[in-house]
C-alpha cells in the first residue's frame, strides 16, 4: 500500500529511505505537475531547488524529470541553495512557483518537499491540501529521462545568485558594511547558508569568520540544524574566542536566523524578531503593518502601538503569516522559528536579509548588541522566554487534546488566566502581559511549549503547569 502524503505547514516530510523515497518524492511532484494543469499555471514553468542534505540534489532531478514529463519548464538550481533565494528566483524566472527539496531545520534523517506559490510566497492551506489531494499511487508516475530533457530546453540549469544580490543591494547598503571593521561570527550550520556572509561582506575591513561552512549532511557537533540553544553553542565560543562583534547563524536552508551578542550571549527568536522591526521603524523610519504569530513575542505589540502601526496575529507557520504579509503590505512578517520577511522583499523568511539588517542595525547606530537589546528593553520592558520541544504517546494524541479541551485553567503558576486563544494549538494569556502555549509541530512528530513572561523567574513554573496541563508531566 503506498504511503499517505500529508503535507503540513509548507508541504511534506519524511524520514529518508523509509518514507521520504525516491517513488514518494516523484508522487508529490505528480501531485504538483496535476495542481499546476488544474490552476492554468503550465505557461511560465517551475523553479527547483534543493538544500545540504543526503541526495537532496538527486530528489531535486527527480522532481525536475516528473514536471517536465508534462511540459512544464524547469529551472532547476545549480548548487544548494537558501530558501530564500530559491523563493525569489520564481520572480526574477518569472514562474508559477518552485518545489524546494530541504527540511530546512529537522534533524539530518529527515527530506523535505517544499512548495512555493508565484508570488515567492507560501501557498495557502487549501492549496497545500489540493496539492495533497492530487498525490497519485506509484503506476500512475509520468517522468522523462533527465539528460534527455535537458537537451530539449525543459530543464534549465541555472544560478539564481547573481539575480538575489541584485535585489539585496535595493534593501541595504553593504558598503557601509564591508568599510565598519567589525568582526563577524558566523556559524551556517553545514546548510545551504554557506559562504554567502563572507562573499557579501568581501573586500572590505569587516572579517567574517564562519564554522560548519561545508556540505555535511550528518550535521555533526548538533542535534539539528535549527540555530538556538544548544546547536549555537559553537556559534558563542567562536564569539568569544575571535572577540567577534557579532554573531549570525543560520538554519539548514537559510530562512532563520540566531544570533549572539558580543558577550557569546544568545539573542532568542523573540529578541531577534523585536530588534529587527525597532531596526525598521526607528533606524530606517519606515512603516507599516507587522504580522506575528501567536506564539511569538507581545513586545512586538508594544512596540506596535509606540509607533502607531497595525499589528496582525497569525496561526503558526509562514503558511498563514505571507498571505497576510501581502494582504496587509506588512512592514516585517515573522514567526517565532526565527524566520522573518521584510517590506519590499519576498514574504518569505530570509535569514540572509535578516543577518544583514541586524548587522546595519549595529553600524548605523554604533551600539553592540546588547546594548541594543538595553535600548529595547528601555522602550518595551524586559520580556523573558523558553520553549520545550517533547516527544509524546502517538497514540494518545487524541487523549492530550481533550484533556486540554476540558481543561479551564483560572491560573498557571500564580499568574491569572485572562483569556484561552484556541486559533492554533491552546494559548493562555496571563495577567502579567505573557502567555504559554501549547500545540503539536506541523513538522515533527513532537509537542511544543512556550512561555514568554516578563518575570525571569517564572518561565520554568509556567512551562511545568502546562506540561501537567496536557498530561505530559
Amino acid at each position: 500500500m503506498p504511503t499517505q502524503i500529508i503535507f503540513g505547514t509548507d508541504g511534506w516530510r519524511g524520514v529518508i529511505a523509509e518514507d521520504f523515497t525516491f517513488e514518494n518524492v516523484r508522487r508529490c511532484a505528480q501531485g504538483m505537475a496535476r495542481y499546476l494543469i488544474a490552476t492554468k499555471q503550465t505557461t511560465r514553468g517551475l523553479v527547483v531547488g534543493y538544500d545540504t542534505r543526503f541526495e537532496s540534489d538527486l530528489f531535486a532531478q527527480a522532481v525536475a524529470e516528473v514536471l517536465a514529463a508534462h511540459g512544464i519548464k524547469v529551472y532547476l538550481v545549480d548548487r544548494p541553495t537558501p530558501t530564500p533565494v530559491i523563493s525569489y528566483a520564481i520572480l526574477a524566472q518569472n514562474a508559477h512557483g518552485a518545489v524546494n527539496l530541504t527540511s530546512s531545520h529537522n534533524p539530518p534523517i529527515w527530506g523535505g518537499f517544499k512548495v512555493r506559490a508565484d508570488y515567492a510566497g507560501a501557498i495557502a492551506p487549501e492549496g497545500l491540501k489540493q496539492i495533497e489531494s492530487l498525490i497519485p499511487p506509484p503506476e500512475e508516475i509520468q517522468r522523462v529521462n533527465f539528460d534527455d530533457a535537458r537537451a530539449k530546453g525543459l530543464i534549465e540549469i541555472f544560478d539564481p545568485k547573481p539575480a538575489f544580490v541584485k535585489q539585496l543591494d535595493k534593501l541595504v547598503n553593504r558598503a557601509p558594511l564591508r568599510q565598519a571593521g567589525l568582526t563577524v561570527a558566523v556559524d551556517s550550520m553545514w546548510g545551504a547558508g554557506m559562504g554567502w556572509f563572507k562573499d557579501l561582506l568581501a573586500g572590505g575591513a569587516t572579517r567574517v569568520v564562519e564554522i560548519h561552512d561545508h556540505r555535511n549532511p550528518s550535521f555533526p557537533e548538533m542535534n539539528n540544524p535549527e540555530p538556538i540553544p544548544p546547536n549555537v553553542n559553537h556559534l558563542m565560543e567562536l564569539v568569544k574566542r575571535e572577540r567577534a562583534h557579532l554573531g549570525i547563524a543560520t538554519d539548514g536552508d537559510a530562512d532563520r536566523i540566531g544570533g549572539s551578542t558580543e558577550k557569546g550571549v544568545f539573542i532568542n527568536q523573540l529578541q531577534m524578531y523585536a530588534l529587527l522591526a525597532l531596526y525598521l521603524l526607528e533606524v530606517r523610519g519606515q512603516r507599516g503593518a507587522i504580522v506575528r504569530t501567536l506564539n511569538t513575542t507581545v513586545m512586538l505589540d508594544k512596540l506596535a502601538k509606540r509607533f502607531n502601526v497595525p499589528l496582525y496575529e497569525t496561526g503558526v507557520g509562514f503558511k498563514y503569516v505571507a498571505p497576510k504579509i501581502v494582504e496587509t503590505k506588512a512592514l516585517i512578517g515573522g514567526e517565532e522559528s526565527g524566520g522573518y520577511a521584510f517590506q519590499g522583499h519576498i514574504p518569505e523568511r530570509d535569514g540572509i536579509v535578516a543577518g544583514l539588517y541586524l548587522l546595519d542595525f549595529v553600524v548605523q547606530t554604533g551600539k553592540t548588541p546588547s546594548q541594543l537589546l538595553d535600548h529595547l528593553f528601555e522602550l518595551v520592558g524586559p520580556h523573558y522566554y523558553e520553549r520545550i520541544d517533547t516527544s509524546f504517546p502517538e497514540e494518545q494524541r487524541g487523549a492530550i487534546i481533550a484533556r486540554l479541551q476540558s481543561a479551564q485553567p483560572s491560573e498557571i503558576a500564580g499568574f491569572k488566566v485572562t483569556g484561552i486563544n484556541l486559533m492554533d494549538g491552546f494559548k493562555y494569556l496571563l495577567a502579567d502581559g505573557g502567555w504559554l502555549v501549547i500545540r503539536f509541530s506541523g513538522t515533527e512528530p513532537i509537542m511544543r511549549f512556550y512561555v514568554e513572561t516578563t518575570q525571569n523567574h517564572k518561565r520554568r513554573d509556567v512551562l511545568d503547569a502546562g506540561l501537567k496541563l496536557a498530561g505530559l508531566k
